[in-house]
């Protein structure tokens, strides 16, 4: 099967985790997953995104597949089912809008600058190393280290549910596959 250059996506996914490690400003670069996907939803009425692009996914199949490190059990029923779904996206919103909020804080000087990993919205891990200051204001230190929050929670998670069950389970109740589903269905109508 002849490769193609999007399918070696799963490297940027990398590079994205090792970057947010070492100067938490690149976790900035973590909007492109949020944008390139509803566009090409938008505009193109797919899931070429997730079906074709998505680097996370990639790292999944290729960690999970390849490497052998996935039971490849079926997920259960209940996660794929619409509830759980739309209710994971709701709580996921829910998570997103809190950090965004706690942005805005730091932003018009209401909140102090918190240099912190929050991991499963739960664990707060300490990330001072990654972050020595900059020109910018701490707000955009803020947005990059609870963007970043949600970028590694969410990759834990697809790591959990790969382990667990096949490797791509995650993309089963993904936020943004759920967004662009949703997206699809209503430009398709």
């Amino acid at each position: 099967m002849k490769k193609h250059w999007y399918d070696y996506l799963w490297i940027l996914s990398l590079a994205y985790l090792i970057l947010g490690f070492v100067n938490i400003l690149f976790a900035w670069l973590g909007l492109l997953c949020f944008f390139i996907p509803l566009l090409i939803a938008a505009i193109g009425g797919t899931k070429g995104y997730c079906n074709r692009y998505c680097g996370r996914g990639q790292l999944f199949g290729l960690l999970g597949g390849r490497f052998g490190l996935s039971r490849r059990r079926d997920i259960p029923r209940w996660m794929k089912s619409k509830g759980f779904r739309y209710g994971f996206l709701i709580f996921f919103f829910i998570m997103f809008f809190q950090m965004l909020w706690n942005t805005y804080l730091v932003f018009v000087g209401s909140g102090t600058l918190r240099q912190a990993v929050t991991l499963l919205w739960t664990f707060k891990l300490p990330w001072q190393w990654a972050y020595h200051g900059t020109l910018f204001s701490p707000g955009v230190a803020q947005f990059a280290f609870g963007f970043y929050s949600v970028m590694l929670t969410s990759t834990v998670l697809g790591l959990i549910t790969m382990i667990l069950f096949k490797p791509r389970s995650w993309c089963v109740y993904c936020p943004m596959g759920t967004m662009t589903q949703l997206i699809c269905k209503i430009r398709n109508r």
